[in-house]
């Protein structure tokens, strides 16, 4: 794990939808990252803060949310009329827990004032977990599980991420840490009187599946990979695209094992593919809690044969629907999805046979 990464995933083995399920859950609890010197500029408050630069002043989210209660919270009802307070977090990360009584009590205080969510990232979670982690906290705000789209519309890149949006309809702060700050924002946020709201932020969620054709990726990642990721591949390989989180099996080598083990198996599984020559990979590494210095450290400090790519903004884990690492996604020769799996060599193996004989 590179210095200055507060906070880390509990990554759960990943369910493969053609692959064999290793299955089994890992019951280990979260453990505090190491606390490392690093430079401002790599903590999860400056991260915080530069992931809301381009949105402050903007209109909040057009977004409903289901809350794992089954309930209903129309966030664009709210705009116009009182604040709207949206605290990311996950069951994994160790600043979240730290900051859940504080959290719980800013809910409490401003209960009839400001609609506050907590918005778990649904990243490397699950619902069962988020349920056990509110009972285990004695949490009483509402809670709904993103599918990544809000992540997107706010631009998520460390958890936690507070967003205040007034009163007004338009974003307010950004910012990682429960401080004066954060405080300050809620109380300017319920001094601004009503008015008429701004047009809501729309959302995007959809996602590629299987027998997909991907295109309109952008051309950064195919100029990253060597290759065209997308479209028919001029030479008939297939792509294999590993979606990695740098952090992975270094943090969670003592704390899950499993889980740290799945990861290194994905890298290992990557480089044997690369040195075997008979298809085109590239690493596409999450952007929460990850930087490209924290990705250089990963290929250096591994030995990495195939060309890695930072999704700062989510936008390739999006639109491949990836929500836990590692995700192998096997790519046929004419560009379209063959498979999603989890680190297994077997089943990495034939889907790969599966997308040659399709070519």
């Amino acid at each position: 794990m590179r210095a200055g990464l507060l906070a880390a995933s509990a990554l759960m083995l990943l369910a493969a939808s053609c692959g064999e399920d290793n299955g089994g859950r890992d019951a280990s609890a979260g453990v505090a990252p190491p606390a490392l010197a690093e430079a401002d500029a790599e903590s999860g408050q400056a991260r915080a803060v530069d992931a809301g630069r381009a949105l402050i002043g903007q209109a909040g989210p057009a977004a409903t949310l289901k809350t794992i209660d089954g309930e209903t919270i129309d966030l664009a009802s709210a705009y116009g009329k009182k604040p709207v307070y949206l605290k990311f977090w996950a069951t994994w990360c160790v600043p979240c827990r730290q900051q859940m009584p504080g959290f719980e009590a800013d809910f409490e205080k401003y209960r009839d004032q400001i609609l506050t969510v907590a918005i778990n990232t649904g990243f490397n979670d699950t619902e069962e977990a988020v349920r056990d982690y509110r009972q285990h906290h004695g949490l009483r705000m509402p809670i709904s599980v993103d599918d990544g789209s809000l992540a997107a519309a706010l631009n998520l890149r460390v958890t936690p991420q507070h967003v205040v949006i007034g009163r007004s309809g338009r974003i307010l702060f950004v910012g990682h840490e429960e401080n004066d700050e954060l405080h300050q924002a809620l109380e300017r946020a319920l001094a601004e009187p009503p008015a008429a709201a701004p047009a809501a932020m729309s959302l995007v969620s959809r996602s590629y599946r299987e027998g997909d054709v991907p295109s309109g990726l952008g051309p950064a990642l195919a100029t990253a990979a060597g290759f065209p990721v997308t479209g028919p591949a001029k030479d008939g390989k297939p792509r294999v695209l590993l979606f990695f989180s740098p952090w992975c099996e270094s943090y969670l080598k003592e704390s899950r094992p499993r889980q740290a083990e799945a990861c290194r198996r994905g890298r290992e599984a990557a480089n044997q593919l690369a040195k075997a020559g008979d298809v085109h990979l590239v690493g596409i590494s999450s952007g929460l809690w990850s930087s490209a210095l924290d990705v250089q450290d990963y290929r250096a400090r591994n030995v990495l044969r195939i060309p890695l790519y930072l999704d700062a903004n989510g936008q390739i884990f999006r639109a491949f629907g990836v929500r836990e690492v590692p995700t192998m996604v096997v790519i046929d020769g004419s560009g379209r999805i063959v498979c999603r799996l989890r680190a297994n060599d077997k089943a990495l193996n034939a889907a790969i046979r599966a997308a040659k004989a399709r070519t």
